[in-house]
């Protein structure tokens, strides 16, 4: 049986979305059981997109907001605050009942950055992980923390996108 991975997509570059999601297809593809779960992206365009995918790929946005996270005021952030929180434990369940072989996390690495969870929320949420699953993790940056509780990292800057164009 193949072991599960935990797989990072970060970097200043864009993309990094479209590739976790181009994964979700492609293990949708061999009937896989997908779950996305997304964090700081509002209630938008990409959010209602990623939604088409279903029921093959089930997508989660537990934020009420039609902005992004940092375009809120501070009493818009306390609310999302809380509801991302919500979905950091739904991903939780989800792992420790098992009803996913691949989930991504898409941005929850931005939720270290805000200061919403840290690192070390992320480290015990990836022991939930049954060995079989994969993880799949966005956001710009990685904190160092987690090191140890990831398979591969691939980092995708905007430097690397115009060189290849």
């Amino acid at each position: 049986m193949k072991k599960g991975i935990v797989h990072v997509l970060c970097g200043e570059g864009s993309g990094k979305s479209a590739c976790a999601i181009g994964l979700a297809v492609k293990a949708a593809g061999r009937n896989k059981n997908i779950v996305i779960i997304q964090f700081l992206k509002g209630r938008n365009e990409e959010n209602e997109m990623s939604k088409r995918l279903e029921p093959e790929i089930k997508v989660f946005s537990f934020e009420k907001s039609d902005k992004p996270f940092s375009e809120l005021s501070s009493e818009e952030r306390k609310e999302e605050v809380t509801n991302m929180r919500n979905g950091v434990n739904f991903a939780k369940k989800v792992l420790s009942t098992r009803d996913c072989d691949v989930l991504i996390l898409d941005e929850i690495l931005g939720l270290v950055d805000y200061g919403i969870i840290e690192a070390a929320d992320i480290a015990k949420l990836l022991e939930a992980k049954d060995d079989d699953v994969d993880v799949i993790m966005t956001g710009i940056v990685f904190p160092d923390e987690l090191y140890g509780c990831v398979d591969s990292i691939s980092r995708i800057d905007s430097e690397d996108i115009k060189k290849s164009c």
